[in-house]
């Protein structure tokens, strides 16, 4: 079987590591890229005018960024997911019924993505958004995903991936971990106690085939001041499993 290093051309891979230091820059000169990147100058220059041809990013003066066009990706792909389409009403549900943030996560390539959020009055700014991905062992919604995976593909997740810790309250032990999705799986939902963002909680229900396996997952998030109590233990769980239940359901039967 060919190795990864066969099969991959340096081009290709020097045109994305490009893309994704715009994208985390927000914009960047020839000279800024091929510093970050170590690559010659002429290099940067020829990929960003090769891509600048072809409209996937843009120039303002001495500035590249990335171009729209790839909205029109994500927005393609996004609405080709079944579960988009079943999912968003309950989402914004949640959101009007709880107010606050409403999530739908799925799975790939070992993170999180973001496919929809909605936000509901009381609804605190975070930086989640459409197409934002994460790691899955410190939020809500990839602990759920991840507690209703077969177990070799958690472990190939987390040999991939990693614990990297993200605030003080992150799970960065195998073991430990394994015991949250264990309790995960008893409960029905898992909890997220600002292991992401700290002062953030969130709770969170996976979305199973028939066979009981995550296909996604959705959740509530609010600061920790207000998902507390009967609020944090009883009654946002209630609605994020009934979420999660319809959708489920509309799944199978739509």
């Amino acid at each position: 079987m060919a190795t990864k290093h066969d099969v991959t051309i340096d081009a290709t891979e020097t045109t994305f590591r490009i893309l994704e230091m715009l994208k985390e820059l927000d914009g960047a000169g020839v000279t800024e890229l091929a510093t970050r990147l170590d690559i010659p100058k002429s290099t940067a220059h020829n990929h960003l005018v090769t891509l600048r041809e072809n409209e996937y990013v843009v120039k303002h003066g001495t500035t590249y960024r990335v171009g729209l066009q790839f909205l029109e990706f994500g927005e393609h792909t996004r609405n080709r997911m079944k579960i988009y389409d079943v999912a968003r009403p309950e989402v914004e549900a949640l959101a009007e019924q709880t107010g606050e943030l409403a999530n739908l996560l799925v799975e790939e390539h070992g993170l999180g993505v973001y496919l929809c959020r909605a936000r509901g009055d009381q609804a605190v700014r975070v930086d989640t958004y459409a197409g934002m991905r994460v790691h899955l062992h410190c939020t809500g919604l990839g602990k759920a995903m991840l507690a209703h995976m077969p177990e070799e593909r958690v472990s190939e997740i987390l040999d991939r991936r990693g614990l990297e810790p993200r605030t003080e309250t992150t799970v960065t032990d195998r073991d430990t971990l394994e015991e949250d999705l264990a309790a995960i799986r008893e409960r029905g939902y898992a909890i997220d106690h600002g292991e992401r963002l700290s002062g953030l909680r969130c709770i969170a229900a996976p979305v199973t085939d028939d066979d009981d396996v995550a296909v996604g997952a959705v959740s509530v998030s609010g600061p920790s001041s207000r998902m507390k109590g009967e609020r944090l233990e009883t009654e946002v769980p209630e609605l994020v499993m009934s979420a999660a239940n319809v959708i489920e359901l509309n799944m199978s039967y739509s």
